[in-house]
């Protein structure tokens, strides 16, 4: 838990004891139909952890896992995400790979596709050209999709993995990526509780707000008010006050229930805002308290724990 306040041709990446690098290496490559959710599919693999990067010539594959295995820490799990668009040769493409394998780099090819219906549909509602569109002998959306399948055929019967989107919704692509590409475990939820005062604003970015404003205020208690609720004088009056102890343990209640919503969702980004009157005293000691509390078990509904104070120590 985190409390706030030399280029070869043709890709061929640095050899190390006999041809192998020293750190396992994997490579993905996410390729197929313009519109087939090519974008989706990064933004999984995003969360999964890897490193993404788009439209990179398959004769710089090699140059951009050396430059990976030299980064600190280094990278080990490249996704390379390439279109038509690239203009690239089959063989090429294949040959890359080869090098790559020859390497020991586990190197895969994800391809996706789906339906000319669903295509078409999908580029409407995008208001967005074919990128061979132009190409075509007609210049319709159909000739450019047709043109396309006939260019990525080699590569659609070369890939390890083929997903077809035409009944996928982004929810159901997500978890068939975490399949294939999590290393068998779901991506880490990331929850951020933060304490605010209500008198600066709730924060924009918020996706459940707290009030405490219920319980009684230290502000009005001397020998408190000059303390945080970091303090443990604060925190122990706040969570001592008639109603704290049920009213934290229903928020944990309902923090599980989300997040486990979001994780089915594909969602893997939650902020739970607190707030009291000036985020000092009573926010601040039942966000610790709420972030402890779910960071502090080992089966939690959040891998990632983050505890921030946005306002303490403002006047």
């Amino acid at each position: 838990m985190t409390r706030v306040e030399s280029n070869n041709s043709a890709g061929s990446p640095r050899q190390v004891a006999g041809n192998r690098f020293q750190e396992q290496v994997e490579v993905v490559i996410v390729t197929g139909l313009s519109g087939a959710g090519r974008g989706t599919a990064a933004r999984v693999l995003e969360d999964l952890g890897w490193y993404v990067t788009d439209n990179l010539p398959p004769e710089l594959f090699g140059r951009m896992v050396e430059l990976g295995v030299s980064a600190e820490p280094p990278i080990t799990r490249l996704a390379l995400v390439m279109d038509v668009r690239s203009r690239f040769f089959t063989d090429d493409l294949t040959v890359v790979i080869e090098q790559l394998r020859a390497l020991g780099v586990r190197t895969r090819v994800l391809f996706l596709e789906a339906s000319d219906d669903v295509l078409i549909r999908r580029f409407g509602f995008a208001r967005r050209r074919h990128p061979l569109q132009s190409e075509s002998a007609d210049g319709t959306l159909s000739a450019g999709i047709a043109a396309e399948r006939i260019r990525l055929s080699p590569v659609k019967t070369a890939a390890d993995l083929v997903i077809d989107t035409t009944e996928l919704s982004i929810h159901q692509l997500h978890r068939k990526m975490e399949e294939a590409y999590g290393g068998g475990a779901p991506a880490a939820l990331q929850l951020t509780v933060q304490s605010f005062g209500f008198k600066y604003g709730v924060p924009l970015d918020a996706d459940m707000v707290l009030d405490v404003r219920f319980l009684p205020n230290p502000h009005w208690i001397p020998e408190l008010r000059e303390h945080s609720g970091q303090d443990t004088v604060v925190s122990e009056y706040v969570l001592s006050r008639p109603g704290a102890a049920d009213y934290l343990s229903t928020c944990r209640h309902l923090v599980d229930l989300t997040t486990n919503g979001y994780r089915q969702e594909g969602k893997r980004y939650m902020t739970v805002a607190v707030g009291c009157t000036g985020g000092k005293h009573r926010s601040v000691a039942i966000a610790e308290a709420l972030g402890e509390a779910i960071g502090g078990e080992s089966d939690g509904s959040a891998d990632v724990v983050r505890i921030v104070h946005r306002d303490l120590g403002r006047e």
